[in-house]
């Protein structure tokens, strides 16, 4: 029989690192590509905060 594990949480900081991550370089982006880019991050922002609530 096996131990069931229970999963750890995501960590909530490696989300949200990532997500930053996602501006670096913004200065370098035409200036029509910064709202994609800003949408993009505020979807992984939004994804990796909803786990410390587990919204």
């Amino acid at each position: 029989m096996q131990e069931e594990v229970n999963p750890q949480p995501p960590d909530p900081q490696a989300g949200i690192t990532a997500a930053m991550a996602g501006l670096d370089g913004l200065d370098g982006v035409p200036l029509a590509e910064h709202v994609e880019r800003f949408d993009a991050v505020h979807t992984e922002l939004t994804a990796a905060l909803s786990t410390i609530d587990k919204v």
